[in-house]
């Protein structure tokens, strides 16, 4: 491919660079010669101190052919991001309001993956509410994959915010999203699609 994508996969709450969409992508992006080009963190930290950790990254990485992809958390992080720097994002089943969710989330929460213990606070709700986008300013660099089974999240949310133009919609499915290898071609052609399109 002419121009090649710098992936970078976003991980949703208490989840790891290691669960399975993690690295179905980048076995994805090893088949068609992008290995060199994603870049999969660990994100254990409060969402303040996880932006600017991820900014710092895209600033090494360089955002002119920077790519998202998100999962639940990963998504809304991944939608203030590719808002901030003008970049195409892929989001899985994203998490739209999740400052509601966090009210029952306070306190103690163990990783899926590590059984490393993430405090959740207040303050941590407010820092999400701090970094929502209450508007898209570019909502054709938006693709969004949902499940309608997904038992976490609801995502009529997702829908009404990103709009069903720009939504990929599965009747039942999980919100791990079933059978997402399957998807990842069509996540690659939109992207190619976009970057030729975004001027930074």
């Amino acid at each position: 491919m002419s121009v090649q994508p710098h992936v970078l996969y976003l991980h949703g709450f208490l989840s790891s660079p290691q669960s399975l969409k993690a690295q179905q992508t980048l076995a994805y992006c090893i088949e068609i010669g992008l290995g060199e080009n994603i870049t999969i963190p660990q994100m254990s930290h409060g969402p303040a101190e996880t932006i600017a950790e991820l900014s710092k990254l895209i600033d090494k990485i360089g955002s002119d052919h920077l790519v998202l992809m998100g999962s639940s958390l990963g998504g809304y992080y991944a939608t203030y991001l590719a808002e901030l720097y003008k970049a195409p994002a892929v989001l899985i089943n994203p998490a739209v309001r999740p400052y509601d969710l966090w009210e029952s989330r306070l306190g103690e929460n163990r990783n899926y993956y590590s059984d490393e213990i993430h405090v959740v606070t207040r303050a941590h709700i407010d820092e999400l509410k701090q970094i929502d986008v209450s508007k898209l300013s570019e909502p054709n660099n938006f693709k969004v994959f949902l499940q309608t089974g997904d038992e976490t999240l609801d995502y009529r949310q997702a829908l009404e915010k990103f709009g069903k133009s720009q939504c990929v919609v599965h009747e039942k499915g999980s919100h791990s999203y079933d059978d997402f290898e399957h998807e990842l071609p069509l996540m690659f052609e939109f992207f190619l699609s976009r970057i030729g399109q975004n001027k930074r």
